[in-house]
């Protein structure tokens, strides 16, 4: 199957050569277009593109004639797939009530002392069976596809028992198998203490370790591992012994860090090489040191901010001190039930006061790069996945975040398939 594109107004993010790492400080101001350009995919790969006007007409025409299928742009852009690299897709109902009493003044950890929160995910999940919560998944799943997602990870934690947990990555790697999008998954079970271990942090961290890791490698379920280090969840110890289990069976930690307080997740995420930190609304000199001598790329979730009403992380100082910054949704029913990536790029503009470049290339470059997929996916280059989208007519890419409620998408070709 190839598919030939002409007369693009504008590719976005388009590079000859794939980034060998993540972008990091001033590299994230840099987003490099192509004007008046083609674009040539076989199978579904792409195989190389060029200006119209740089290219013979005799060439040009013989692509056209060679293609399946043929797509006059008229002046529209494309752009490559977002890459949200940090979700929870997989979920039963939903917890609108909550904001409700969000709305009433009680904050996030009040609703979950009161057995609310990710506990009242996890009684709903335990009452879903897995063929039910995949067909909610997948609705979800192809939402977020209409947006302009083709690559995502979808993290457990509603389960909070091997069963359970093992039954939210089933579903997430169906989610692969029957739409296009790209998925990696991760195992949370430090998402929250269940209300059977009231009390005994420690106990089911035992169980995590003793029975739920073991059995979640002996399926291949996870490609991460991940844990919520916060007051009142988890702490940096119960992270060193999860973490240092996970080793064992291949998992590549993830850190929920610095939600909602100086937590030492930044730095024990660090420590045992997270391939991410995410949320960061509480950060500082100490945990932007840390970041900056490692391979950690620090992830925004600036959808769970704006939900729960804080503070935003000090992005343009993480600018500074060099780090690469990855942008992604949070997409839950309880602080973002949003999987909309041209939102949170917004919601960063505004609110973090990053450019259009930096949020671009955090939504797509660094994205993959924290979900490890950044070989095939994350910008236009010759060799990646044909995982794009063509915008209506806009009249510039900075249009995109600026226009943050309109469906600006005309055409989503993902694996080199339109949809």
């Amino acid at each position: 199957m190839r598919l030939f594109i002409k007369n693009i107004k504008k590719l976005v993010n388009v590079r000859e050569e794939i980034p060998s790492a993540p972008l990091r400080g001033n590299e994230m101001l840099s987003l490099p277009c192509m004007d008046g350009a083609w674009l040539l995919t076989e199978d579904d790969r792409i195989v190389r593109f060029g200006r119209m006007q740089d290219t013979a007409g005799e060439a040009l025409e013989a692509m056209e004639i060679a293609a399946d299928e043929v797509i006059d742009a008229e002046g529209r852009m494309v752009f490559p797939s977002y890459c949200d690299s940090h979700t929870h897709l997989v979920y039963a109902g939903s917890r609108e009530m909550e904001f409700m009493d969000k709305l009433r003044g009680l904050s996030y950890q009040e609703i979950a002392r009161r057995g609310g929160g990710i506990l009242n995910s996890v009684e709903l999940l335990h009452n879903t069976s897995e063929d039910e919560l995949l067909r909610q998944t997948l609705v979800r799943a192809w939402e977020i596809i209409s947006q302009g997602t083709g690559a995502v990870e979808i993290k457990s934690g509603y389960g909070l028992t091997v069963e359970d947990e093992m039954k939210m990555l089933r579903v997430a790697r169906r989610v692969e198998e029957e739409t296009p999008l790209k998925v990696r998954t991760t195992f949370l079970g430090a998402h929250a203490v269940p209300a059977r271990y009231k009390g005994n942090r420690a106990g089911y961290v035992d169980e995590i370790v003793r029975d739920m890791i073991p059995a979640v490698a002996a399926e291949g379920l996870a490609d991460y591992v991940d844990i919520f280090v916060e007051e009142g969840f988890f702490s940096v110890e119960d992270a060193c012994r999860i973490f240092e289990t996970a080793a064992k069976y291949g998992m590549v930690p993830k850190v929920h860090a610095n939600q909602m307080s100086f937590s030492g997740g930044v730095q024990v995420g660090v420590r045992y090489g997270a391939v991410s930190v995410d949320h960061l609304e509480f950060t500082g000199p100490e945990e932007f040191n840390a970041l900056q001598d490692s391979g950690t790329i620090a992830t925004l979730l600036p959808g769970a901010t704006f939900f729960l009403d804080m503070d935003y992380p000090k992005a343009k100082d993480m600018l500074g001190y060099d780090l690469p910054l990855a942008i992604a949704s949070n997409y839950n029913p309880g602080s973002c039930p949003s999987g909309d990536m041209k939102f949170m790029m917004a919601l960063a503009m505004i609110k973090m006061r990053l450019t259009p470049e930096t949020v671009l290339n955090a939504a797509t470059v660094n994205g993959a790069f924290a979900m490890g997929v950044a070989a095939d996916y994350g910008c236009i280059a010759p060799g990646k996945k044909a995982s794009l989208f063509i915008t209506k007519m806009i009249p510039s890419y900075e249009f995109v975040p600026y226009s943050f409620t309109s469906q600006l998408i005309d055409t989503i070709i993902l694996n080199g398939k339109k949809y």
